[in-house]
């Protein structure tokens, strides 16, 4: 449905949750190395407890392999630097997001490479500097997939 994609992703218990994410709701997930740890790590096995097993994880070398791979697909990246609220976009099933490392973001080139109205961000209280990947991760994935009207799950919610 979706392609999920840390960029150089530093904190395992974070990429343990974006995994169990995956595995919940019928996205894939992308890695970009470097890794800040290696995937047979104890506290990403914990925090993915074993969904590892059901999520569909790829690694890459690279972020433009991994967009290769997914046939260039529409990308949407989250920053705190990003133009337009992440409930904007009507997304597709086949859409991409790339949300940077945990304690300095998506680089310059990255965000700047990508047209304005796909830089996203979520709402905060002024003075905050941002919210936990994982939790960014899933605040996205959840609108998107709300969008498609939770296609595939097991239960959906009733139409307001």
């Amino acid at each position: 449905m979706f392609d999920l994609i840390l960029y150089e992703p530093e904190i395992p218990p974070n990429t343990g949750n974006v995994m169990r994410l995956t595995a919940n709701t019928g996205s894939r997930l992308h890695l970009i190395r470097p890794l800040g740890f290696s995937l047979d790590d104890r506290l990403l096995r914990r925090a993915g407890l074993d969904y590892r097993e059901w999520a569909d994880v790829e690694v890459h070398d690279s972020l433009g392999a991994c967009l290769d791979g997914l046939q260039q697909p529409r990308l949407f990246a989250l920053s705190t630097r990003g133009r337009h609220c992440y409930t904007e976009p009507a997304y597709r099933p086949g859409d991409a997001f790339v949300f940077g490392p945990e304690t300095r973001g998506l680089p310059d080139s990255v965000l700047n490479g990508l047209p304005e109205e796909q830089r996203l961000f979520i709402p905060m209280f002024p003075g905050n500097r941002s919210l936990n990947l994982s939790n960014t991760v899933a605040v996205l994935t959840y609108e998107a997939w709300r969008q498609q009207d939770f296609a595939g799950a097991e239960r959906r919610c009733a139409p307001a």
